[in-house]
């Protein structure tokens, strides 16, 4: 029976990541529509999935210290719910983020001559997220490697936005802070993709017991 009850409250664990990682995907998929269209509900549809997120963050880690505390789990699953206590903080804080582009959306909406690699950042942004998490709950390390070495796809994209921008500030001054506000925006899915690879490296250290990074350091 406590068996029972142990694996029931491991797999509802895991369904609350990826409800975290679902409203995660809306919230920069809404934000990214909202630069399209200067759109009042798109930007409340963000903040309102932003609220949610940080609900299931103290939920989560409810849930996480009542496994730790009362089962006290050892190997797979012990790093499987220690974890999961990291990745909420970067899930919460991609909700955060995703606010941010939606809240400088009201000012640059619609702005012609948009780089078009803040498009592909946006759309690698939310895959990078939805795979991540799928990687940590399915346990697939395989998957985790491939969202970790996506980043470095995300880091080019943001380079050539920051160039693109940087000509643009030079040739119209006058609206150079149209221009930063765009920048700024890229900044946010450079930085969203920052922590889809933190989920993806704790993904990893669930399964292997290692943390990529202090493999590296190692090695």
């Amino acid at each position: 029976m406590m068996r029972t009850r142990y694996d029931d409250e491991l797999g509802k664990l895991g369904g609350e990541l990826q409800r975290m990682g679902a409203l995660c995907e809306q919230a920069i998929a809404a934000a990214s529509k909202a630069l399209d269209a200067n759109g009042e509900e798109l930007r409340r549809a963000v903040f309102e999935a932003d609220d949610e997120i940080d609900r299931m963050e103290r939920d989560v880690e409810t849930l996480c210290l009542r496994l730790l505390l009362r089962q006290q789990p050892v190997a797979a699953d012990l790093r499987f719910i220690s974890s999961a206590l990291k990745l909420i903080s970067d899930l919460e804080r991609i909700g955060d983020q995703a606010a941010d582009i939606a809240e400088l959306s009201q000012y640059i909406s619609g702005v012609k001559d948009r780089p078009e690699a803040l498009t592909g950042m946006a759309r690698a942004a939310v895959g990078m997220v939805s795979d991540s998490v799928r990687a940590y709950t399915g346990r697939d390390l395989a998957l985790a490697r491939e969202v970790i070495d996506r980043d470095d796809t995300v880091d080019d994209l943001f380079n050539q936005v920051k160039t693109e921008l940087t000509a643009l500030i030079a040739k119209e001054p006058g609206d150079s802070g149209r221009w930063l506000d765009l920048l700024m925006v890229a900044k946010y899915f450079e930085r969203i993709a920052d922590h889809a690879t933190n989920v993806a490296e704790w993904a990893e250290f669930a399964v292997t017991g290692t943390h990529p990074r202090t493999a590296e350091k190692r090695g």
